[in-house]
């Protein structure tokens, strides 16, 4: 009886685990921590979606139980978006269903398809559930470069001739979480053909659509002709709507890969509540406006963070997507690793960020940096940060104890 449940044998701790606790301990003692650590969206959701929350919420009749693959206007919703954005026609019969955000989605869509024993190819590093979904559904992981480009394609190619069994599921994620690479349409359609000639499903992570600062937004992998033979795309509306407590995203594509998802989100949850439901309809039907706001407020906060870091000492490439800049430990610290680092800089420049080896064993040497606090708070974090790396301008003092140890 002492034994550790199978499933939770397969998952190392949790990295964040220590900085968090750190994190709880300084601000226990009344410390100010400017927490860039977690990818939580602090905008407010915009008025005309909160409205029509209200407004679903007080009719008794949608206090019941909703549906699990979604109400269909929602799904209708989420079709029309794919038209308007993506020129991509879906039926929401049948191509469309929804999940309690992209996560759930991911989670379960990797119990539906896999067996004991699957070999997955899973970039590192990565958003932590594109490995773990898969792992804690039985699978083995192996690991492909993070970066769209022709290193990862050839990864994939070794991948398919040396894996035993032969890998089953690939996952892509653009703009990626934590590394904000993008990839182009190019780089899609030489996926598809591979997946196809290989017979391997694509699984798509498209959580960041709308989050990007240059002139070409970011495409989706069901745009490439054929893609929906082998490919199912998971989108939110975390991100694009300010929506992230609310829990509502989708996965479009592949009729075989949305129905093994429908299904068996069937045996486990009645859907959303409705009003939420409702409400999300507004937010893909309703005026887009606030979706470049939310873009611009990104892309001011970028420029102050790159701007301060490299007034600081600290060079961090800027981002073109995503809510995260991908910095790389400045070289005199690189002896604590990732998450000694973070520690460090949380107990003396008061900023929490999150450790690259939370993210894969290839996100050591890096952590991630969100744009998660207005201009004025990340003025002051790169302010601090500025301080710190002065105190350690000849090297770092050595991290005592408790920030030596990953736990």
């Amino acid at each position: 009886m002492t034994e550790e449940f199978h499933r939770i044998r397969r998952l190392p701790p949790y990295v964040f685990a220590e900085v968090n606790a750190a994190k709880a301990k300084a601000r226990t003692r009344g410390a100010d921590i400017i927490d860039l650590g977690m990818g939580n969206p602090d905008s407010p959701t915009p008025a005309h979606i909160v409205a029509k929350l209200v407004e679903t919420v007080a009719d008794p009749r949608s206090h019941r139980y909703s549906v699990s693959r979604g109400i269909p206007g929602l799904r209708r919703a989420l079709a029309g978006y794919y038209a308007r954005r993506f020129d991509v026609g879906l039926d929401p019969e049948t191509e469309v269903v929804v999940t309690l955000g992209s996560k759930e989605g991911l989670a379960n869509l990797s119990s539906a398809i896999t067996s004991p024993g699957d070999t997955i190819l899973v970039p590192n590093p990565s958003y932590p559930i594109h490995q773990f979904g898969f792992i804690i559904a039985g699978a083995s992981v192996r690991s492909v470069p993070a970066c769209p480009n022709e290193d990862m394609l050839r990864a994939l190619e070794r991948a398919v001739r040396h894996s035993v069994p032969k890998p089953t599921a690939l996952i892509v994620n653009f703009p990626s979480n934590p590394t904000a690479y993008l990839a182009d349409l190019d780089f899609y359609r030489e996926l598809v053909a591979f997946a196809r000639r290989e017979e391997i499903w694509i699984l798509s992570d498209l959580a960041y659509a709308e989050i990007y600062f240059g002139d070409v937004p970011p495409p989706s992998i069901l745009q490439v002709p054929g893609a929906r033979d082998v490919a199912v795309e998971f989108t939110s509306l975390s991100k694009t709507y300010s929506m992230a407590g609310w829990r509502i995203g989708f996965a479009a594509g592949n009729q075989r890969l949305v129905n093994a998802l429908t299904r068996i989100k069937s045996y486990l949850d009645y859907g959303a509540f409705t009003p939420i439901q409702v409400a999300a309809v507004a937010a893909l039907n309703g005026p887009q406006d606030c979706i470049g706001e939310i873009r611009t407020l990104y892309r001011e906060r970028r420029d102050v963070l790159i701007r301060g870091l490299a007034a600081a000492g600290w060079q961090v490439p800027s981002p073109e997507g995503s809510m995260f800049a991908w910095a790389p430990i400045p070289e005199r610290f690189a002896p604590l690793g990732s998450v000694g680092f973070a520690k460090l800089l949380m107990q003396e420049a008061g900023v929490a960020v999150a450790p690259g080896l939370g993210f894969g064993e290839h996100g050591e040497g890096f952590v991630r940096i969100g744009l998660v606090e207005n201009t004025q708070r990340l003025r002051q974090a790169t302010r601090n940060i500025k301080s710190f790396l002065a105190a350690h301008n000849g090297g770092p003092a050595r991290a005592d104890a408790s920030l030596e140890t990953v736990s």
